[in-house]
């Protein structure tokens, strides 16, 4: 992507969240080129410095007005690049897919759906679960339902279609790649009991066929050495876009994107695919436990 060309995405689909990221990219490349600071800017928009800020990170959305006075501000007079720009900010405010189950997301999680639909590659850890983006419908409902699937609310019927609804990823034409690395012990946790486990190892068999998920099995015994719990990094075909590790805890969840951290969780996903069994590998171990159950 080029500073005069915000429109370019190349072949994937940009959605609102990663767009707007990359909109506040170039709208912080224009600002330092025109030699402003992020005070001036917000003086122009009736704002703060802090405003320009967040604009600049994706952190808010963007308001046309806003945008239309800031592109006036940093001299770009261009009638045909202007409104380029703009009809991508427009597009940033469109709601995503997921918008109509943001009652059941708290904002935290609705920016990494965003952001996972923008990805170029998923490498994602998981030391319980089989990975969302892997589960079948049975499964997921056990984890929402907390293992009383049979007592299922209508909410719960909600987030298991949120999750069935992410996977789509996985078969369009412009897929990423996903990367997984799981625990043995997530093989033997009978989350949902046996049928609901041997179902869902079935459909780990068939999806791993798939030239663009690739899944490997920690053993035992090098279990919780290179990692201590579950994260995923994010990576995007777009400059605009940072890589992003992704953390979730109780309260929330972490955004990484500082190069140290960048390259920390990249060393301990390295050593996990190390420790891990090959692929082909744990496909024979996904075969053997789905054997005997």
């Amino acid at each position: 992507m080029t500073t005069d060309d915000p429109s370019r995405s190349g072949d994937r689909d940009t959605g609102p969240t990663a767009l707007r990221i990359v909109l506040g990219a170039q709208l912080r490349r224009l600002r330092e080129a025109a030699g402003l600071s992020r005070a001036e800017a917000g003086y122009q928009i009736r704002g703060s410095d802090s405003k320009i800020s967040r604009l600049e990170l994706g952190r808010v959305g963007l308001k046309v007005r806003d945008v239309t006075d800031l592109l006036t501000m940093y001299g770009m007079t261009d009638e045909d690049a202007r409104e380029k720009f703009l009809a991508m900010v427009r597009r940033s405010n469109e709601p995503g897919w997921w918008h109509r189950y943001s009652d059941l997301m708290p904002d935290w999680f609705q920016d990494y759906v965003g952001l996972e639909e923008a990805a170029a590659r998923i490498l994602t850890y998981e030391t319980q679960f089989v990975p969302g983006l892997l589960q079948t419908e049975d499964y997921a409902r056990a984890i929402a339902s907390h293992g009383r699937a049979e007592l299922a609310t209508a909410e719960v019927e909600r987030r298991v279609k949120l999750r069935m609804d992410r996977q789509k990823i996985l078969w369009r034409p412009t897929a990423p790649r996903l990367w997984a690395v799981i625990d043995e012990s997530v093989l033997h946790r009978p989350i949902g009991g046996r049928r609901v486990l041997r179902e869902q190892l079935d459909h780990l068999l068939e999806v791993t066929e798939q030239p663009q998920v690739t899944l490997q099995v920690v053993p035992y015994e090098l279990s919780g050495y290179a990692a201590e719990g579950p994260f995923s990094v994010l990576r995007f075909g777009e400059p605009d876009l940072p890589d992003i590790v992704y953390v979730e805890h109780l309260a929330g969840a972490l955004y990484l994107d500082k190069r140290e951290e960048l390259e920390m969780y990249g060393r301990v996903f390295d050593r996990l695919t190390v420790d891990a069994e090959t692929p082909d590998r744990s496909r024979q171990l996904l075969a053997k436990r789905r054997a005997e159950l």
